[in-house]
């Protein structure tokens, strides 16, 4: 008889334990969940379960219910975010330091992370997050993406498998804030992609085309080990992902930070041939044949410094599964590459406008002994649209006397810091002497430099 009591007891606990299990499962939780999303004025950070049912668990906007003006202002406000810093592990095993860790507002710390971008601006990381698992070893792309744009970034979401950072920029004018977020909404809507691939950030300001300090966004909250650096308006028409997460020699070379792979960009010169890049060729057979028949090219040919150093006669005639190093590498450079995350240089942020940006941060890389590598099967083509053509002359005018300057600077720090740390003789540091070495304003102190190294 004890034993039956006991029995029934224990019977009852576990079912009073699965009845409270599952309420909170099933009705509280969606329900505290729903009241969030009501009384939340802030626009979402979505979090989808799966991708198969996201349009069911998706919040519902459309035309008829915008994001109305509140929303948007609330986005200007000052964060409420915070970031904790504690004492040290070893004072506080010696008896030292505070328990408590001392609170930072997020909005301060990411002012003083892209501290040379142009203020004041508002950064929202993760305004929307994908909801994949990404291998810390896959290849992320972090790009660029202005209003303008949005259907060629939804192109590149359908294209590329793997994970996607974007930094998007919204003028604080109040309307274009609400109406770009209404259609940025919907963008993130249209397709179960989207939702599993893509991270947002917003940056909110009066400043066009800080384009260095959005790379860095997007590579700074990119969640895998190893990134590309894209411009949205190109097409990978090739699977270099697949291939170079397969080969054991690449991925130790990525792994080391000392390499980026090049993947070689092309156009067509014909303007209407290069809109629709669902008629991109897929293969490098394809696109050599293009190549011979006149109808492709490299991108900017009229530009030879930059895309140049990649050699494209080298590219056109490499056997199958070729990575060739680049041996003509000079400062107008700026390849579309893939690299570790953590360790090269951040892309300048002083270079606003066109002009300049991109080859500052190629430069900047290349200086600090990262060597470039082709990849021979691999390609992308540019998607022809019209350039703001008065914008581009007067930007490229002052970003001109920028880079000048900034390539000084550069070869002075890493000459001294490859000399400081022994280095400055050994194969890293060969690109920073032979490199510098051409700038003739220092040209006399590189070579007290190297001599004295």
């Amino acid at each position: 008889m004890v034993f039956l009591r006991v029995f029934r007891f224990l019977l009852t606990l576990y079912l009073f334990a699965a009845v409270l299990y599952t309420t909170e499962c099933f009705l509280l939780s969606p329900f505290r969940s729903g009241l969030s999303f009501v009384v939340s004025r802030r626009a979402p950070r979505l979090a989808l379960w799966s991708t198969s049912s996201f349009n069911s668990l998706l919040p519902k906007r459309s035309s008829q219910d915008p994001y109305s003006v509140s929303d948007s202002a609330a986005l200007l406000e000052g964060s409420s975010d915070v970031i904790h810093w504690p004492s040290s592990a070893y004072a506080l095993q010696n008896g030292l330091g505070h328990e408590k860790p001392v609170a930072m507002s997020e909005d301060l710390f990411l002012s003083k992370a892209f501290a040379g971008a142009m203020r004041p601006s508002k950064i929202v990381p993760f305004f929307y997050r994908a909801t994949g698992v990404f291998d810390k070893e896959d290849i992320t792309i972090t790009t660029l993406v202005t209003s303008n744009r949005f259907q060629v970034f939804a192109g590149l979401v359908e294209r590329y498998p793997g994970p996607i950072s974007v930094t998007i920029h919204v003028n604080n004018g109040t309307d274009d804030v609400h109406e770009l977020l209404d259609s940025l909404h919907m963008l993130y809507l249209s397709s179960p992609k989207m939702a599993s691939n893509v991270d947002v950030h917003l940056v909110i300001d009066a400043f066009d085309r800080q384009f260095n300090t959005w790379r860095n966004i997007a590579r700074f909250f990119a969640r895998t080990d190893f990134v590309m650096m894209l411009d949205i308006d190109f097409s990978p028409c090739t699977d270099f992902r697949a291939a170079l997460r397969a080969s054991p020699a690449a991925m130790a070379q990525l792994r080391t930070g000392a390499a980026a792979f090049v993947v070689p960009a092309f156009e067509y010169p014909k303007h209407t041939d290069g809109i629709d890049e669902a008629r991109f060729p897929r293969s490098k057979a394809a696109l050599v044949a293009l190549v011979r028949a006149g109808k492709l090219g490299m991108f900017h040919a009229s530009w030879g410094p930059g895309h140049g150093a990649t050699d494209y006669d080298r590219y056109y005639a490499a056997p199958p599964g070729e990575m060739y190093k680049v041996t003509a590498y000079q400062s107008a450079y700026e390849p579309y590459v893939i690299f570790k995350k953590d360790g090269p240089p951040w892309c300048d942020e002083r270079f606003v406008g066109y002009g300049g940006n991109k080859a500052a941060c190629l430069f900047e890389m290349y200086l600090s002994g990262i060597s470039y590598y082709v990849l021979a099967d691999h390609f992308l083509i540019h998607q022809n649209h019209l350039y703001e053509e008065s914008a581009r002359r007067t930007e490229r005018k002052y970003n001109h006397k920028i880079y000048s300057n900034f390539k000084e600077e550069a070869c002075l720090r890493y000459l001294k810091y490859f000399r400081d740390t022994r280095m400055l003789n050994t194969t890293r540091g060969s690109n920073v002497q032979g490199e510098c070495k051409k700038i003739r304003s220092i040209a006399r102190i590189a070579a007290q430099f190297t001599d004295g190294a």
